[in-house]
């Protein structure tokens, strides 16, 4: 049996590994998938894909294009999803704070540097015409810790996906002032340099299993009650995310991926922009 970590946050949009796994689909291929979860998001993920701690990713895509241009040894080897994510800004629900632009000059919590929720900040502000320059950060490393900073001042809004934070703005610890969209493709499969090079035919199959279950999944019977049983979600909320929500089951395309560095490299978060090669390999 060929033992395969994979990493990623434990959301509704990776369930579709969990059935795989549960019903021994990988198994079948001589596969042990060993699921990492990591609700501490992509800076973490860029950490043990470059440490080899894991072997593969479920990765957000402008956090995965930053960290290879700063040297990680990684690479994206498929697309997941590939509609936007949506999210969701917060702030305490007794806060002051009552519109986007009375975060102006404030402080945004972050689950780490290189994170998603410390990159979208930075095209929140960017979207709202503010001096990206100074835009300043409270490390929170889970959702668990931004309600803590947020509730004591530590921080003031906080960026994460829109349906995950969905029972926090509904209990009132959390009021959500707008959402922002990534301007691309929202999470990619992204594995380390040591294991592409000796185990890309069980890659092949890994993929190639995914690809399966996503392709049927939203067709699968009372999917949104298992969704929302499973992770504790409104069913109503379920089906909206599933409406909007589209897997991807091809590599991403070379456009989206310049159309991320050219972001990034505006907002002086990567120096410089690298050839598709080098952040994309073809299986």
């Amino acid at each position: 049996m060929k033992k395969i970590r994979i990493a990623g946050v434990p959301e509704h949009f990776n369930f579709p590994w969990h059935m795989a796994t549960e019903e021994g689909a990988f198994e079948e291929r001589g596969i042990e998938l060993e699921w990492i979860d990591v609700p501490e998001g992509t800076g973490r993920m860029c950490k043990l894909l470059e440490q080899n701690e894991t072997d593969l990713a479920i990765i957000l895509t402008e956090g995965i294009v930053k960290s290879i241009s700063e040297g990680n040894p990684a690479s994206i080897v498929q697309e997941y999803i590939s509609s936007p994510l949506l999210w969701g800004i917060h702030v305490a629900a007794k806060s002051r704070f009552q519109d986007l632009s009375d975060l102006k000059g404030t402080k945004a919590a972050i689950s780490r540097y290189g994170s998603g929720s410390h990159l979208m900040a930075y095209v929140l502000g960017e979207k709202q015409g503010w001096n990206t320059a100074e835009l300043s950060f409270e490390v929170i490393h889970t959702l668990s810790g931004a309600v803590k900073a947020l509730q004591k001042g530590e921080a003031d809004y906080f960026m994460w996906e829109h349906f995950t934070t969905k029972p926090l703005v509904s209990e009132g610890v959390f009021r959500r002032l707008a959402d922002c969209p990534t301007p691309w493709p929202c999470f990619v499969v992204a594995a380390n340099q040591n294991f592409l090079k000796k185990d890309t035919a069980a890659l092949r199959h890994v993929l190639e299993i995914i690809n399966n279950y996503t392709r049927e999944f939203k067709r699968i019977p009372s999917i949104d009650r298992t969704l929302a049983n499973r992770y504790n979600l409104d069913l109503q909320d379920i089906r909206e995310w599933l409406g909007i929500t589209q897997w991807a089951q091809e590599q991403i395309r070379s456009q989206t991926i310049d159309l991320v560095q050219d972001t990034l490299l505006n907002l002086n978060l990567i120096s410089k922009k690298l050839a598709i090669k080098e952040l994309l390999t073809s299986l």
